[in-house]
């Protein structure tokens, strides 16, 4: 399986680090290894000292797909989830101050949460799915896929056209705004609505 994460996909999120806004999604990519292994901690890296969490909803692919239009992208997923994209801040900016890619400070072993999936169907609307993080039980996060840029389908659409998307692939789809350093000790619980989709403590 291959994680492709998409940056910069709520306004919000794009504003609070002052970054441009795209005209197209941007797109990298996590190794397996990144994934965080169920019921384990979340260890600070030794090379960083400001890792900050991005929750994000997520999209599992359950069909072999390669150059999807937008108007067939829905046959592609059945499951919605919810993840953390941990970033390396200070290594992932000083990676762009030299041009350079960021996989260091985004891709490194436990990197990536992947929470439980639910069938698409239990949402009225994917487009108006409301999630949040909790830290240490107080809401640090909140968004809307409402808020995204590209959508869903627009986001397999674009993706396809360069990556063959394979059964059991993650797409994240992006964070809003709220990212912030995570700490020993610190309890990091996300939600969509009110139903609990992960739970990772920080060491």
């Amino acid at each position: 399986m291959k994680i492709i994460c998409i940056g910069r996909n709520y306004a919000d999120h794009i504003t609070e680090l002052k970054n441009e806004k795209p005209t197209e999604p941007i797109v990298f990519l996590k190794p397996d290894t990144s994934i965080l292994l169920k019921k384990q901690p979340f260890f600070i890296p030794e090379f960083s000292n400001e890792v900050q969490h991005e929750v994000e909803l997520l999209v599992k692919i359950t069909k072999v797909g390669k150059h999807i239009d937008k108007k067939f992208a829905h046959k592609y997923y059945d499951e919605i989830g919810l993840g953390i994209d941990f970033t390396a801040r200070d290594l992932q900016q000083q990676l762009k101050q030299k041009g350079l890619p960021w996989e260091k400070a985004k891709a490194f072993d436990g990197a990536a949460v992947i929470g439980k999936f639910v069938s698409k169907s239990r949402f009225e609307a994917l487009d108006n799915i409301s999630f949040s993080l909790k830290k240490n039980e107080q809401v640090v996060q909140k968004g809307n896929s409402s808020h995204m840029l590209w959508q869903f389908d627009e986001l397999i659409e674009y993706v396809s056209k360069y990556f063959t998307l394979k059964i059991g692939d993650v797409i994240f789809t992006g964070t809003p705004a709220g990212v912030a350093k995570v700490n020993p000790d610190d309890v990091l619980a996300g939600f969509i609505a009110d139903e609990e989709f992960f739970k990772i403590r920080i060491k």
